[in-house]
């Protein structure tokens, strides 16, 4: 019979009392792991993670949790290969990809534990200057921020098990904050394995850090008024989260990453180079993780006298991919992560050509070293609409996400159609900018900036240096509003923005004397 992860909670390593879900290898079908979490003491869990975990944290100064997390980093950098192994089996993804996930989260906690180490021997963070609140300035306000008493859970996704844990779990340790884990049940061994590693190195605090795989059933129940959630995963499942009593009535702090369409806009009269840019760079965001990524590039804006010609260039560049088997030398793409993934993205392919064309057929690329029968693999498929006035008609694609190797390629008029078909998104992660014209390139950055998290303009001078339309960098922000934060608004990530969803404001009137005493020590 196969293994069965244990759920890490409480303090100790706890297995389900039910059957429990089987993990499944994508490529080959074969069944790897259980996970289960059902009879689990949930409100135990939680309450030791606040009270034990909690408190623990709050006593180290920033400086020793960023410490905390460079052991961290050098546990995890000492099992990376056990990682890609698990990868590849469980998310069906080829080395690179793997890389994505693993070394991105990797690096995402190296950066908050520099910051830590930068934030020296203080507990709490300051807000602002003192602001004088009479005539006489001796009397003052001060806004601190400090650790939440309350516990982090975390509702991942399956498509980064690793980097998905760590871009949350980072800041939150930093803050002082406990956390738990509830990874997607399809993709949850190599989150389990990692917080395993780290747990089994005792490098953090007894309570710090939880793993529950399974279901989450009961999760959200346990919610206290000073707790904080953070989802990332469907719009559906983010509007249950946000109506549910733990957010309705005990005013439990969400933060919400769901549904995202995002897009790539080549502005009028841009280079050939640019144009270049875009096809490569399309073309990578379709085929990385097999296009299983929420900053994914959906929807490609070029301008409508140019799309036959982009159209080319971009399925010729997409008919280089091969597909198959991870573990194969010669294959680029890997498989989707699941049947039930394969399935949704048959039928969200199946919606859009109701509207568009096929420019490129994912179904022409033969597998390699994996059985169609089996496998979970699909080629990459570009659609295309005729024109700018199907742009205007096409409603499905501005409102329908295919989560895998699906991009649309969407003619326009002028700038201003364009604008007006970006925002068609309700709200997204990124949007990708091509151009050369620095001051055509700003002015249509900050015309989409109130409607996404992030805004990347690549250029013939930075083509070479930067970090890719999809890539999370953990300096910037990662998150977007409207559709893309659940209807709430979404923020991760962005260097130290990210601490504050685990603090709490508050202002402290008080004499400068009495003030002088919150400025941490030098």
């Amino acid at each position: 019979m196969t293994e069965l992860l244990p759920n890490h909670m409480a303090g100790r390593w706890q297995t389900g009392t039910g059957a429990g879900a089987m993990l499944f290898d994508p490529v080959l079908g074969t069944e790897l792991v259980r996970v289960d979490a059902t009879g689990l003491d949930l409100a135990a869990a939680f309450a030791f993670a606040r009270q034990t975990g909690g408190a623990a944290l709050r006593a180290l100064s920033c400086a020793q949790r960023g410490q905390m997390l460079s052991a961290v980093v050098k546990v995890l950098q000492s099992h990376r290969d056990a990682y890609y192994e698990i990868a590849t089996a469980n998310s069906g993804t080829v080395k690179n990809d793997s890389a994505v996930d693993i070394d991105g989260g990797i690096f995402t906690l190296g950066h908050y534990a520099k910051m830590g180490q930068g934030l020296g021997e203080q507990r709490h963070l300051l807000d602002g200057e003192p602001a004088g609140l009479g005539k006489d300035p001796l009397f003052q306000s001060q806004h601190v921020l400090v650790p939440t008493r309350g516990v982090a859970l975390f509702i991942n996704a399956f498509n980064f098990p690793g980097w998905g844990l760590w871009e949350k779990a980072a800041p939150a340790l930093l803050s002082g904050v406990p956390v738990i884990i509830k990874p997607a049940t399809a993709t949850a061994w190599l989150t389990q394995r990692m917080v395993k590693d780290v747990v089994d190195a005792g490098v953090l605090p007894a309570g710090a850090l939880s793993v529950i795989c399974g279901s989450s059933n009961g999760l959200l129940d346990q919610l206290q008024p000073f707790d904080v959630l953070s989802f990332t995963g469907s719009a559906d499942t983010a509007e249950l989260i946000r109506s549910h009593p733990a957010v309705t009535r005990r005013s439990v702090r969400v933060n919400i990453e769901a549904d995202s369409l995002n897009s790539a806009w080549l502005l009028p009269g841009a280079s050939a180079e640019a144009v270049d840019l875009l096809v490569k760079e399309v073309a990578r965001e379709m085929t990385v993780k097999s296009g299983q990524k929420c900053t994914a590039i959906r929807r490609v804006l070029v301008p409508e006298q140019q799309a036959a010609e982009i159209a080319a260039a971009l399925s010729a560049s997409l008919a280089k991919t091969t597909v198959g088997n991870p573990r194969h030398e010669a294959v680029r793409m890997g498989a989707l992560v699941s049947r039930a993934q394969l399935l949704a993205v048959q039928q969200g392919l199946a919606l859009l050509k109701s509207q568009a064309q096929v420019l490129h057929d994912g179904a022409t690329h033969a597998l390699v070293d994996a059985d169609p029968a089996v496998a979970c693999c699909v080629g990459p498929t570009l659609l295309g609409l005729q024109d700018a006035a199907a742009s205007d008609a096409a409603d499905l694609v501005h409102a329908h996400e295919v989560f895998g190797p699906v991009a649309t390629l969407v003619p326009y008029r002028d700038s201003a159609h364009a604008l007006e078909l970006i925002r068609r998104g309700q709200g997204s992660l990124v949007s990708s900018l091509y151009g050369q014209d620095p001051v055509a390139l700003g002015r249509a950055a900050l015309e989409l900036a109130d409607s996404h998290g992030r805004v990347h303009i690549i250029t013939p001078d930075v083509a070479a240096l930067h970090t890719g339309h999809g890539n999370v960098m953990p300096q910037s922000l990662h998150g977007g509003p409207g559709r893309a934060g659940g209807g709430g608004g979404g923020e991760e990530l962005g260097g130290a923005r990210a601490l504050h969803f685990y603090h709490r404001r508050a202002a402290i009137q008080a004499s400068t004397a009495v003030l002088s005493q919150l400025t941490p020590a030098a």
